[in-house]
């Protein structure tokens, strides 16, 4: 396993990879790796030749206040994890080498950002679609891995590969969980004890909307009311949003019909906390 630095050096393994016939596979990642990571890499290592794991914290997608300079980076045990996993190369760039002085290009996915994440965080995503274009076009891989945790940044992606004609196929992995069913997140190390505690308030609330649904339910008010009422039962938590809206155009809905996303997102202290979980009836 290597740690690259320079996208040139990059390119020439890429190449030299391909000059043998491998597939490559690309798991993006901000670093500070946890299972969920490690889930992504295993499915890659096992589909491709060459497996690049790029460690990147992003500036572009963090807006004024938020905790860019915060954001845990420990590059050292990320390439300890990385390593044991088998992964082949860490792509692990500078701010300088993803963005020289004058870089002015960016790629916007419309209508798709306008909610959710995209209503509070309004130029997240502009950060994450450049970011992500950026590494297709520095590896050109032939799979791309992404966990549905973060759902509306799958769901741009996938819209940006296709409406770009982008020549890669990106894979939609299933949230990986602690076992008292916290999403895992970077940010968790954020959270207080009674923090932590009570971010379990997030994945009661959607299994108990799942059994609803499965129940018959279909009014998307009525459920989402419901989510608002569990979660604002925990002191500790302050709600971003709640949304259920299609897979399609990420567009509120009013019944549950065909393939639903039922996001949200909440602070608990200063940790801003996202879940969700797609139905289809």
């Amino acid at each position: 396993m290597e740690i690259i630095r320079e996208i040139s050096m990059l390119r020439a393994r890429v190449k030299e990879a391909r000059s043998h016939g491998k597939l490559v596979g690309l798991v993006p990642t901000m670093g500070c790796l946890h299972q969920g990571h490690l889930a992504l890499l295993a499915k890659a290592r096992a589909e491709n030749g060459l497996t690049i794991l790029s460690i990147f914290v992003n500036p572009l997608q963090f807006g004024v206040g938020e905790d860019y300079e915060e954001y845990p980076r420990d590059l050292e045990s990320d390439a300890v994890q990385v390593e044991k996993a088998g992964g082949h190369i860490i792509f692990a760039p500078t701010v300088k080498e993803m963005y020289p002085q004058g870089y002015a290009t960016y790629v916007d996915v419309e209508r798709l950002t306008a909610g959710l994440c995209g209503a509070s965080r309004p130029h997240h995503f502009r950060g994450v679609t450049t970011v992500v274009a950026k590494l297709f076009n520095i590896v050109i891989p032939d799979n791309a891995y992404f966990g549905q945790k973060d759902a509306q940044q799958a769901l741009v992606i996938q819209r940006m590969v296709r409406d770009l004609n982008m020549n890669v196929l990106v894979h939609i992995m299933p949230t990986v969980r602690e076992a008292d069913g916290l999403a895992m997140s970077s940010r968790n190390s954020y959270l207080s004890p009674a923090e932590r505690r009570a971010a379990l308030i997030l994945f009661q609330t959607l299994l108990q909307v799942s059994e609803k649904i499965q129940g018959g339910q279909r009014d998307a008010s009525a459920i989402q009311a419901f989510i608002v009422k569990e979660i604002s039962s925990e002191p500790l938590a302050t709600i971003d949003y709640v949304s259920i809206v299609d897979t399609e155009e990420i567009r509120p809905v009013k019944k549950i019909s065909g393939r639903i996303l039922i996001a949200l997102a909440v602070r608990f202290g200063k940790t801003r906390l996202i879940d969700n979980i797609i139905v289809e009836v």
